[in-house]
């Protein structure tokens, strides 16, 4: 009977694949050939089976692009950089979809430690800083059992320095994924739907206007509130938006 459960997951295993590989050269083709309404509705069925990858992302905000569909484009190329962070190609065409937004907002200039901190955390992923911290952490003890291994004062010095060095990283490594894995959770990235949204000081309709905004403008998610959730933009405004009028890119 486990035998059999196991072939059966392996097969429903192997025709989802194919299925969603199916639909993939089939989106593939209508792009190609100018149906991207016929494209988008293919990578949607595939999203639908539970796949989620930045070429698929990618190429959804491509899709979305060649009909005029801003904030749909930007949220799309927006959801592929989470999976594949510096990507030049997908960065390359969200400046595009970017460039036909209405609404300019200058980012807050930022300190001298704060531009330090983001260029060291951002240097790698908070997966990839814990494999690397890992892997310092294996040479480390390498390095401590070859010293009493060793014969020689030359060769014992290195391993000890080696070992000493590499703990020492490991634990920088480890503090790195720390940080940017919080950094990672407290970042709530949502993009503008609606054609344009009012902003309201309180969240409900009787409070006053602070700011509007249009579709494709990114925001930060603070907090949430029955159907109101708060924002922050990148010149510092806060305000609270209706929750339909965006849409939430950590939504894997």
């Amino acid at each position: 009977m486990k035998h059999f459960i196991t072939i059966l997951a392996l097969l429903i295993s192997f025709w989802g694949t194919a299925q969603n590989e199916a639909l993939f050269n089939n989106a593939t083709t209508a792009y190609n050939e100018g149906d991207y309404d016929k494209a988008i509705e293919n990578y949607q069925r595939i999203l639908e089976n539970g796949e989620h990858s930045a070429a698929l992302y990618f190429n959804l905000g491509n899709a979305h692009y060649k009909l005029n569909q801003i904030a749909p484009s930007i949220y799309y190329y927006e959801k592929a950089l989470l999976l594949k962070p510096n990507d030049p190609e997908i960065q390359s065409n969200l400046g595009y979809a970017q460039n036909m937004t209405l609404d300019a907002i200058e980012e807050m200039p930022e300190t001298g430690l704060s531009k330090i901190y983001k260029k060291l955390t951002s240097f790698l992923s908070f997966d990839q800083w814990a494999y690397t911290a890992i892997v310092l952490m294996i040479l480390f003890v390498l390095m401590y059992i070859a010293f009493y291994y060793f014969r020689y004062a030359t060769h014992k010095r290195i391993a000890f320095i080696t070992s000493v060095v590499s703990l020492i990283l490991s634990v920088f490594s480890i503090v790195m994924a720390y940080l940017q894995y919080n950094d990672f959770n407290n970042y709530q990235p949502a993009i503008v739907f609606a054609n344009e949204t009012i902003i309201k000081s309180e969240p409900n309709n009787r409070s006053e206007e602070v700011f509007r905004l249009h579709q494709g403008t990114k925001v930060n998610v603070l907090e949430q509130l029955n159907n109101w959730k708060k924002i922050k933009i990148l010149d510092g405004k806060i305000g609270w938006v209706p929750s339909d009028d965006i849409k939430i890119l950590k939504d894997f």
